[in-house]
């Protein structure tokens, strides 16, 4: 014989119902049982460092404290004595610096003023008295005669540097030096191509002889030069 099953006996058709009922009531009982609190009987208070603020004895007041008044100034000395001073100042007489008109006054006489001679240098072309190169003294244009003597003295030393040669070095040299007031020559410069040939120019002006210084308004100065000396190959 078989088994029939009621469709109004269905448990399944609820369920979910009960699955949320279920669920809510854990929750509650949950948040229950975190918000729960105990305390515990009685009310112990510890009354031990309670203190009365009455006071039984009355404290007395502080005394007002008198300040003591000052000492009286002691009093002044009857009598006053007076000490005399022995040492005698003596007075310092201030002379009148102003002359009278009875007094002499002394004539001073001229004070000579020595002059300075000042180191001047005049250029060759602009000087009155040229400096005399020895062999001119007696020529009336002793300019040309200076630059003629020159010239000469210059071909006689001239000495073409070897070292130049074999290295084919040529051009000119621009010697400038001062005739200084005593005649000599001094402060020789060069200027040109080479160390050789300068070097060699060099050693033919200071061959120079001295000469008779020349002459700015009847007094020695110093006179500066210049000349070329032309260095060529044949």
């Amino acid at each position: 014989m078989e088994l029939k099953k009621n469709p109004k006996a269905d448990l399944t058709r609820n369920s979910a119902m009960y699955f949320v009922i279920g669920l809510f009531t854990v929750l509650v009982l949950t948040y229950v049982a975190l918000e729960w609190k105990s305390y515990e009987g009685g009310n112990e208070y510890d009354i031990s460092m309670n203190v009365d603020d009455e006071l039984d004895e009355e404290v007395p007041m502080t005394e007002q404290l008198k300040t003591p008044p000052p000492p009286p100034p002691p009093a002044a000395p009857e009598v006053i004595e007076v000490v005399e001073d022995e040492e005698e100042i003596e007075e310092t007489v201030i002379e009148s610096t102003e002359s009278n008109e009875e007094e002499e006054v002394m004539e001073v006489e001229d004070v000579e003023v020595e002059e300075v001679e000042e180191d001047v240098d005049v250029p060759f072309a602009v000087i009155e008295n040229v400096p005399v190169f020895p062999g001119c003294e007696n020529e009336s244009n002793k300019r040309a005669c200076f630059n003629k003597m020159m010239q000469k003295h210059i071909s006689k030393n001239f000495r073409y540097p070897e070292i130049a040669q074999e290295m084919g070095v040529q051009g000119r040299v621009n010697v400038m030096f001062v005739i200084q007031k005593d005649g000599s020559i001094g402060n020789v410069r060069m200027r040109g191509p080479d160390k050789n040939l300068e070097k060699e120019a060099a050693r033919i002006i200071a061959k120079l002889p001295k000469m008779t210084p020349g002459k700015q308004r009847g007094r020695a100065v110093r006179v500066p030069f210049s000349i070329p000396i032309t260095f060529k190959l044949q």
